[in-house]
């Protein structure tokens, strides 16, 4: 009897040992679910961003929207959790992005929605750390990427209308959006998540091709188990022809005028106003200035936007880098390629660091802070380091590379990029073309502006000229004997804007004349330079760095990074123009033109110990590469 009690009491200390972590258990879960934006998640949630005459309401309390953009496709995933924090603590309580569409859906049966393009858990993140989520899935962004955020394999269709309802445009939409709605319906606010709203393509009054065209997006979203507010948003001049019914407008601008308000107030009154962009920068080309916008002028507009009751998004809060080939072009009022930062003069700078901006906003939001408790505390910079010069030790000559390109093919005339029988039949993308032919004399060539970006061109593989836009006639040396004449094609980015989307074709785009006679049987080879291709030259049969290396060129060298790798800045005196990889990674372009003269590397793309160097030039180049610990965007000219 006694120990049939002994075990009783043990039983019960077990149970209430065990009651005591379940109820731990919850408690933990419901502090997690606590931190959540503003009033949490919750189980059920039936009131989501509204609007009355005055203000956004969220669950029927009065909101107003802090945003800033963060593009997760701009941000080493590493480095993603840094970032929102930062924007955090500057009092911002809504992240905004896009999403790129010729990222996530590179081919057409292709889709990439994993580590670096994990937007599921960026999102995630985003209500984690506590911050709202306005969601812009294009699928046209703009975003100063090529074709504006488009796949380039859209214009293997002769009849490809972009941003219409054309059949073939709306059915590529609807696979694309098969794919990418289900895996953000879950995350909406209604459903426990934190997307409060979603924005309805982008920019569309500045195009409006086709009235019907905005509708079918809506319906597309909404079709899909879109139930949170809509957005559009439009340039003040456009906002009539950009909007459609059910969508909020919203604006985009640098400097606030009465007119703007006025605009606004006229197309949508008797509902609150937001600037969706708020262009805390610009954008850089290839040739111009670095442009900045002076901290002063920028918190006096974003302080006179609030403190007439207006919502802001500050585009960008954090540009980041367009790593790799994804810089867009504007072609007006000449064609101009993007550089490959993306600092865009914002608040945080492109390798995370705070700037005058940052604290002047963190000042004024902090006057906006709707919590009883104060911003969270500021996060310690990450160290940064001047490697030691990277020594070039091997050279590989473009011509002993073409083996390990995709190719070659066989056309009559030539063929643009995105034709090309590449990538499973989706064309090429990205990178230069290899266009190769015959001829039997010299004489004068002729482009007929038929190339996209810029050509090299050679006679037997020596450099003989350059063809692009501006330069459309070159001088071929004589010779009667067979020679064999190369034009190397860069595509330097499509224009990410604009009424001429449906003609951003690259490579040959067009016949090229010699002494008035269309050239004719190519052998092209595509090079767009993806990490497979690069993997692949390490078989390739490099030689020791020449006294006198043939351009263009493949150039490898190493990077030691002793213990824990720390970010660093790539800069490349004495060479001209071409591409870095960083073990395999592409940072992106460098040009001797400027502004950019550095190129950013950060540290979750470098391992502890050896580093591979790899840099692909096309003219002149150096034994070295240097790695300095500050950014170097060019000399500065302010935004008027």
């Amino acid at each position: 009897m006694a120990v049939l009690r002994i075990r009783n009491v043990h039983k019960r200390k077990y149970a209430l040992i065990y009651l005591c972590i379940v109820c731990f258990i919850i408690y933990k879960c419901l502090g997690f679910f606590s931190s959540m934006p503003q009033v949490g998640w919750k189980r059920s949630r039936k009131v989501g961003l509204s609007t009355n005459s005055s203000q956004f309401t969220l669950e029927g309390e009065p909101f107003r929207i802090l945003g800033g953009s963060v593009h997760y496709f701009r941000v080493p995933r590493a480095y993603w959790r840094d970032r929102l924090m930062k924007m955090k603590a500057c009092g911002i309580n809504t992240l905004t992005t896009y999403v790129p569409w010729s990222l996530h859906q590179p081919e057409k049966g292709v889709f990439n929605f994993h580590i670096q393009l994990d937007l599921e858990g960026y999102i995630s993140l985003a209500a984690e750390l506590g911050l709202w989520v306005i969601l812009r899935p294009g699928p046209y962004i703009s975003a100063d990427m090529d074709l504006g955020g488009l796949p380039s394999w859209l214009l293997r269709d002769g009849s490809m209308r972009l941003r219409t309802t054309y059949p073939g445009f709306t059915q590529a939409v609807n696979t694309y959006f098969d794919k990418l709605i289900p895996k953000v319906v879950p995350l909406q606010f209604k459903k426990g998540g934190p997307i409060i709203a979603v924005q309805i393509e982008n920019e569309y009054g500045s195009f409006a091709k086709d009235q019907g065209y905005m509708l079918f997006i809506k319906e597309a979203l909404q079709s899909r188990g879109i139930s949170e507010v809509l957005f559009t948003s439009d340039n003040t001049n456009t906002l009539k022809s950009g909007g459609v019914d059910g969508a909020i407008r919203s604006v985009k601008l640098q400097k606030l005028n009465q007119r703007s308000i006025q605009e606004l107030n006229a197309v949508q009154p008797n509902s609150p106003s937001m600037v969706m962009e708020y262009w805390t920068g610009w954008f850089d080309a290839w040739g111009d200035l670095h442009h900045v916008l002076p901290p002063e002028d920028m918190v006096s507009t974003v302080r006179e936007i609030l403190r007439r009751g207006m919502s802001v998004n500050l585009y960008m809060f954090h540009g980041g880098s367009s790593f790799g080939f994804m810089t867009g072009a504007v072609s007006d009022p000449s064609y101009r390629a993007l550089v490959s930062s993306y600092d865009y003069d914002a608040p945080l700078s492109e390798a995370g660091e705070y700037t005058a901006k940052y604290h002047l906003l963190r000042d004024l939001f902090s006057r906006y802070n709707t919590r009883e408790d104060s911003l969270p505390d500021m996060l310690t910079l990450r160290y940064r380091e001047a490697y030691e010069p990277a020594i070039m030790y091997q050279h590989l000559s473009l011509w002993d590379a073409l083996s390990f390109a995709e190719g070659p093919f066989k056309s009559s005339k030539p063929v643009n990029m995105e034709n090309l029988p590449a990538n499973n039949a989706n064309g090429q993308s990205y990178g230069y073309t290899l266009y190769e032919t015959t001829i039997t004399s010299g004489g004068l060539l002729q482009s007929s502006d038929n190339v996209r970006d810029r050509a090299l061109v050679f006679v037997d593989r020596r450099y003989i000229g350059l063809l692009k836009r501006q330069n459309l006639e070159l001088a071929v040396p004589d010779g009667k004997e067979k020679r064999t004449l190369s034009f190397l094609v860069e595509n330097c980015g499509r224009v990410h804007r604009g009424r001429d989307l449906d003609k951003q074709h690259k490579g040959l785009v067009g016949d090229i004349l010699l002494n008035h006679i269309p050239l004719r049987d190519f052998t092209i080879y595509s090079l767009d330079m993806k990490p497979s291709f690069i993997d692949s030259l390490y078989q390739a049969p490099w030689k020791s760095f020449p006294e006198n290396p043939n351009f263009p060129g493949f150039f490898m060298g190493r990077l030691f990074a002793y213990g824990y790798p720390s970010d660093t800045f790539v800069k490349l005196p004495g060479w001209e123009k071409g591409v870095v990889f960083i073990n395999g990674q592409n940072l992106g372009r460098y040009w001797s033109i400027g502004p950019q003269q550095a190129l950013y590397l950060p540290a979750p793309f470098l391992n502890s110990g050896i580093n591979q160097v790899i840099v692909f030039e096309e003219l002149e180049g150096d034994y070295k590469v240097h790695f300095e610990e500050s950014p170097d965007l060019g000399m500065a000219a302010e935004i008027q």
